[in-house]
């Protein structure tokens, strides 16, 4: 089974496109997929979307965190697939669903694994405008990799970690 990793920065943050309404006009900034078929990863700029949606055609799965809303989106300004057919686990939708509130990547990384992002969504922009598109991929690959030890912690013990407002560890149960 091929399962594909994936997670996309963007060039523009929210508040320059007027809100979340306008994602599609985010643009594509880097993209890093993780293939469990190949072992490999693979980096994506803007002009390799055909590519990236190729790739992504060609999982048995796809998963992500917060996938079906915001990367897919991105994504659908450069393609006329519609991406709605991918078999897609959307870790932050599952979580959504049993808590009933977001939880971060990094909230969720960090007490479940141990680990935190090296950075954010607006340091990726920043360093897209400064041209430094190196580091915008491998902040890329790293969320790809923390996303794929999430998927597989979930998958071997059945939950994941967080911390509620007291700080205290609370367990979300997973089922994929």
């Amino acid at each position: 089974m091929n399962v594909v990793f994936f997670d996309v920065e963007t060039q523009r943050s929210f508040d320059e496109v007027g809100g979340r309404q306008n994602i599609r006009q985010m643009g594509l900034a880097a993209a890093v997929t993780y293939s469990t078929a190949t072992g490999t990863y693979r980096r994506y700029t803007e002009d390799g979307c055909a590519d990236l949606v190729a790739e992504l055609r060609s999982a048995d799965l796809v998963v992500g965190f917060n996938v079906l809303n915001f990367d897919y989106e991105v994504l659908r300004a450069y393609t006329d697939d519609p991406l709605d057919d991918l078999p897609t686990l959307d870790m932050l939708d599952q979580v959504y669903r049993r808590l009933g509130f977001r939880l971060g990547l990094n909230a969720l990384a960090e007490c479940t694994l141990g680990l935190g992002k090296s950075a954010d969504g607006l340091q990726s922009i920043a360093w897209f405008r400064q041209g430094k598109i190196q580091e915008v991929l491998d902040y890329c690959q790293q969320d790809v990799d923390v996303t794929r030890q999430l998927y597989e912690y979930g998958r071997q013990y059945k939950h994941l970690k967080y911390r509620d407002r007291n700080y205290r560890v609370q367990t979300v149960p997973v089922s994929w």
